[in-house]
């Protein structure tokens, strides 16, 4: 049984555009209708396959960023990267009703579900985002009242993606929190974090580590590797600290 789950997963499926939301100029959401879709944890990730007319065929992994409660309707965000073979397509071209190549879903260690707990810290910079947003969906849709803090470093304030969500999400009296660090330049009035997240930052954000949060870090290799070296100078128990990282190519 477990092998015939594996192989499910695995299997190439095609999903149709339902939807596709502009984040920001560089960053689009696309909600994907997947018929049969076996259920995800919120963290994982898809494979997504296009096959071009003269049969060269290129793939690459995005995260799911919508909560595992949404059913058949999955959401990735894609960030558009100017010499890709892939996000060009996603985020410029691909229309409603257009089909998706996928398979999924894939991974298991950076995952997160209300059952595993908290606090939960969640570190992130650009669309490393994406999947800590799934794991603050799904924190929403079951009314959870862990608590919860996202430090999120974006270039600017106009490159942050869901914005207004996670403006909405961080003031609702659930228990999450939302800390914003801009990296190069901020708005006049700006009274935000204005550097790269630091020893010093998580110092002051993080919880003390003898509460044992968990804490999940996705963006740019450099800020996984920092952050993560960090918290554990830091105190935190190494195995509670899980990473995932992608390089500035390859999309």
């Amino acid at each position: 049984m477990a092998r015939a789950a594996i192989q499910r997963r695995l299997t190439w499926r095609v999903a149709r555009v339902a939807e596709v939301v502009d984040e920001t100029p560089r960053v689009r959401s696309l909600a994907l209708s997947v018929p049969d879709w076996p259920g995800h944890r919120a963290g994982q990730h898809v494979d997504v396959r296009l096959t071009a007319e003269d049969g060269y065929v290129a793939e690459r992994s995005y995260s799911i960023a919508s909560a595992p409660d949404d059913g058949e309707r999955l959401m990735l965000t894609v960030e558009r990267i100017d010499d890709g073979e892939v996000s060009p397509y996603l985020t410029e071209e691909l229309q409603p009703g257009d089909p998706v190549e996928l398979r999924g879903p894939i991974g298991g260690y950076f995952a997160w579900t209300v059952d595993d707990g908290g606090p939960l810290l969640l570190v992130a910079g650009g669309s490393g985002v994406c999947p800590l947003m799934a794991m603050i969906r799904h924190r929403a849709a079951r009314a959870s009242m862990v608590p919860a803090r996202l430090l999120y470093s974006s270039r600017t304030l106009d490159d942050v993606i869901y914005r207004d969500e996670l403006d909405r999400d961080g003031g609702d009296g659930s228990g999450l929190e939302v800390v914003h660090t801009l990296t190069r330049g901020h708005p006049p009035g700006w009274t935000g974090r204005s550097r790269r997240i630091d020893a010093e930052m998580l110092a002051e954000l993080a919880w003390p580590p003898e509460r044992r949060p968990l804490a999940y870090v996705c963006g740019p290799t450099p800020l996984v590797e920092s952050v993560a070296s960090a918290l554990v100078a830091l105190g935190h128990d190494p195995d509670r600290v899980r990473t995932e990282r992608f390089g500035p190519t390859g999309n």
